[in-house]
Order: structure tokens, then C-alpha cells, then sequence
């Protein structure tokens, strides 16, 4: 049975291998088999449980936001708005009930 490393599993999955350590850190993937050696862990991975994970990946919530993602998720939280006109259109309306 062949193993790989964390650093070769992530790359077959297509993620950095410290995103790989946070996963299995925060519990969000199952961790392979480990050995400690001097008190460095190292994960061994076979080819079924990095298709498992790569099935898993997916369904994971990424909790990291963008700030355009917050502004859409605040923005479909609030009710519509009603428009405001630009500057332009007030000085246009002032204008005109002056003149009228």
C-alpha cells in the first residue's frame, strides 16, 4: 500500500498543505494515520482517504469572508431600498421650481 505525505495530499487535492493541517485540525476532514517522531506529527495518507477528502472539500464552509462577500450578504438582507436622487437632479428640480 502506497502512502503519501500532507505536503503530496494536498497537492493531489489541489489545496495548500497548511489549508490541509487546518481541516484536520478544526475537525472538518477525518485524519489518516499519524506518526510522531521528535515530536513532529506526520500524517500518512492512502489513495482512498484522499478520495474521500477530495468528496468532502466541497461540502466544507470556507469561513473566510471577503468584504464583497459581506456587502452582498448585507445587502440582501435589507429591504429595498427607494433610489436617492443625485445632486444634479436636485439642483435641476431647484432650479426649475425658482424659474416656474
Amino acid at each position: 500500500m502506497i502512502h503519501y505525505s500532507s505536503q503530496e495530499a494536498a497537492r493531489r487535492l489541489g489545496i495548500s498543505a497548511s489549508a490541509l493541517g487546518n481541516y484536520i485540525r478544526d475537525k472538518k476532514i477525518p485524519s489518516p494515520q499519524s506518526v510522531t517522531t521528535g515530536g513532529i506529527t506526520v500524517y500518512l495518507w492512502t489513495e482512498e482517504e484522499i478520495e474521500h477528502v477530495r468528496q468532502i472539500l466541497p461540502k466544507i464552509a470556507n469561513g473566510r469572508k471577503t468584504r464583497y462577500q459581506k456587502l452582498r450578504e448585507k445587502q440582501e438582507a435589507q429591504p429595498e431600498a427607494v433610489p436617492h436622487k443625485s445632486r444634479n437632479q436636485r439642483r435641476s428640480n431647484s432650479n426649475q421650481t425658482a424659474k416656474g
